[in-house]
């Protein structure tokens, strides 16, 4: 075959289509194609389940075309799975200034993008073994010059230069039975792609991916599902549900055999009815309304499912919908889909190849929507392929990416070998306690497995090529645990406090099983660890000075044998000057304040108490304003008497009992002024109010009191 015409398969579920097309400057043009159906139900839901039966037909396939055009040893193939799996990388490179002049700069560029959304894939995926499946293909979301997007990054300058892409992902058994098929039928997997890549990759061009589209390439198996937005292929999904829900609801319901309910499907769509002969022989003619109205079910199950994974990758539905494949020509598909997404009815249509725009037309050209997918696997497996290369590992071949800079790692993981099972066990772990929490430390890691690439020791991050044998062996147990505390605790916490604006810096302590311990002290097995990881008001107190550390207590007498608490006469303790208890959490660089207490007078205990000390009254004496007091209570402490300005000592006894309330009389006065009556020669008289009074004679407040000689 020449070197410029491209062979291609579509392997279906019902058939295995081949075809040959050859490059005529930018247009592709269709050389011979040939179909053929297969004899068993030998795949299912686009996976391959009898690899023989498949193989069988891909050789007839290919002999038929090999007829006429030779020799065929390479092929471009697309895949379909249940599990596919779609994610975004980008990968950058470096310019300084340094134009990209080679297109293979750009694909080292774009595979290493593939290769970060593998990555990336791994790590949203943990539950998974994504050892077991395989990027399939790819398409350019956009490139950007220091984030900038530009459409080419040939002989464009900057410091950076960066691609996004979209990978799909499928299961590892899927491409694994794909190669046994071609290998069975001679054939070499030139290129691979996906089948809704291949489809929206000829019938949506690159300058119509602004607008929001989907492509639904409805087989036997599967539908595929493709949907561009602003410019790119924004998603990718698929349902394992089309043609064959379909031509079994038709089985079931006429008695048919599955190939016969096919024939029968094809031919209603296309004659509008069909005669028919069940299984016990019975000829029935279908017309197109009957077999409408016989299968809306099943039509209506198909189009639920296609329009749910529409609106799961696109939010919301699109502008239009394209549709091919065979199971498109399901009939009432396009009117039901349209309605599940609330679409008119002319935005949802079936496509066929004269809606590829860079295909020549001719009159062999194959008609219908049947052929957009093999013509579209021909081209997008060619212009984005994902090439193979075949390494060993541990004797074991692995099929793996050609990408940039393949490394050992990535033939590992690709093989299935967990890295970290391969290194040595750990050594004897030892359990300690740490502040009543037990924990365990773990032995010494084992050391790393020794890796080698074809007999020379190697990294994980050495390259590999084409046919290269890598061995993986284990590396040595690890020694048992051996931990100081410094090391297994860390350094333990100070902080500084400042007193009175002087700094005091604490450190916690190690103990182990109630001992102080050094830094350096080895742990060992059963160690019962703490450490002082708080400080207080309270234990911060021994080490800022014994006068501040005796004021800080509570002050309380007891009167009549019951106690009483005196506030004025305890300690204030001020946190950033807020007013705290002892027990307060201090924190690196609070400031501490501490006032100290006054001393308590009797007086003092009555305000506490809420009792009135004394009694007084106010009264003038020749115009002279006097305040007369009588108490109101006896104050005894040890029997003596104490009066209201008598100072209290902490935990003092007293007795308190209140005094009968007696009036007050003009002689009371002479305690509060400095006559001495004895001394007054001649006669003197008294007047309350200038009324005529004696010494005993009762007097109130307000009153003006007067003595003349």
């Amino acid at each position: 075959m020449m070197d410029d015409r491209i062979f291609a398969l579509d392997i279906g579920t019902r058939s295995v289509t081949g075809i040959i097309l050859e490059k005529e400057e930018t247009k592709f043009k269709v050389i011979d194609y040939y179909t053929k159906e297969h004899t068993e139900r030998s795949m299912r839901d686009g996976q391959i389940h009898n690899v023989v039966a498949v193989s069988d037909i891909i050789r007839e396939v290919k002999e038929k075309l090999e007829q006429t055009h030779g020799s065929l040893h390479k092929v471009c193939v697309a895949a379909a799975g249940r599990a596919l799996k779609t994610t975004q990388a980008t990968s950058t490179i470096e310019l300084n200034q340094q134009p990209i002049v080679e297109e293979e700069t750009i694909k080292h560029l774009e595979l290493s993008a593939v290769q970060a959304a593998q990555i990336k894939l791994a790590q949203e995926e943990q539950a998974e073994n994504y050892h077991n499946y395989y990027c399939v293909g790819y398409s350019i979301l956009h490139y950007q010059i220091d984030e900038e997007r530009i459409g080419s990054l040939i002989d464009q300058s900057g410091e950076k230069a960066s691609v996004e892409i979209i990978a799909t992902f499928l299961p590892k058994i899927v491409v694994e039975s794909l190669l046994a098929a071609l290998g069975r039928a001679a054939l070499e997997m030139d290129a691979l792609t996906l089948e809704p890549i291949a489809a929206i990759h000829v019938l949506v061009p690159e300058s119509m991916r602004r607008l929001n589209v989907a492509l639904v390439d409805i087989g036997a198996g599967t539908s595929d599902i493709a949907i561009t937005n602003a410019g790119t292929v924004a998603a990718y999904g698929m349902v394992p549900v089309a043609g064959d829900e379909i031509t079994e609801a038709i089985s079931d319901t006429y008695l048919l055999d599955f190939p016969l309910a096919e024939q029968t499907k094809r031919d209603i769509v296309n004659d509008g009815e069909a005669m028919v002969a069940d299984i016990l022989g019975f000829e029935t003619t279908i017309t197109y309304d009957a077999l409408v109205g016989e299968i809306r079910d099943k039509v209506e199950y198909l189009a639920s499912k296609v329009a749910e994974e529409i609106l799961l990758l696109n939010a919301t539905p699109p502008k239009a919908v394209m549709l091919v494949g065979g199971g498109s020509l399901t009939p009432e598909i396009s009117k039901i889909l349209a309605d599940k997404l609330r679409l008119p009815e002319n935005r949802v249509a079936v496509r066929g190849i004269d809606a590829i725009q860079n295909l020549v037309s001719s009159e062999t050209l194959p008609k219908g929507p049947d052929f957009v997918t093999p013509i579209g696997i021909a081209i997008a497996a060619k212009q984005n392929p994902v090439h193979y290369v075949t390494v060993n590992v541990n004797k074991q071949k692995v099929r793996m990416f050609e990408m940039k800079q393949l490394t050992v790692g990535d033939a590992l993981i690709q093989a299935g070998i967990d890295i970290q099972k391969m290194y040595g066990r750990p050594g004897s772990a030892v359990m300690a306690t740490v502040n009543g929490k037990e924990i365990t430390i773990p032995g010494q890691f084992g050391q790393a497995p020794q890796l080698s690439v074809n007999g020379i020791k190697a990294t994980v991050e050495q390259t590999i090529l084409n046919n290269d044998n890598v061995q993986v062996e284990k590396g040595e147990d690890g020694s048992s645990a051996l931990i100081t505390l410094e090391e297994f605790i860390g350094d333990l916490p100070s902080k500084v406090i400042y007193f009175n604006n002087q700094p005091i810096k604490r450190y916690a302590n190690y103990f182990v099983n109630g001992k102080k311990q050094i830094k350096t002290y080895v742990v060992k097995d059963r160690d019962n660890i703490t450490f002082e990881n708080e400080t207080t008001v309270k234990n911060l107190l021994p080490h800022i000075g014994k006068e501040a550390s005796q004021q800080v207590s509570s002050f309380s007498v007891y009167v009549n044998d019951e106690e009483v608490k005196l506030s004025i006469g305890e300690t204030r303790i001020f946190v950033n000057n807020n007013q705290v208890n002892d027990d307060k959490v201090l924190h690196n660089n609070d400031q501490l304040t501490i006032e100290p207490a006054s001393t308590p007078l009797v007086s003092d205990l009555f305000t506490v108490l809420g009792k009135k000390a004394v009694n007084t009254i106010s009264v003038y004496f020749n115009g002279q304003y006097i305040e007369l007091e009588s108490p109101c209570y006896s104050v005894k402490r040890d029997g003596e008497t104490v009066l209201p300005e008598s100072e209290l000592k902490n935990l003092d006894h007293l007795s308190m009992k209140a005094k009968e309330v007696e009036p007050f009389i003009f002689q009371d006065i002479f305690r509060y002024i400095d006559i001495d009556i004895s001394k007054v020669s001649g006669d003197f008289k008294l007047f309350i109010n200038d009324v005529p009074a004696s010494f005993d004679a009762e007097i109130q407040h307000g009153d003006q009191l007067r003595i003349t000689w």
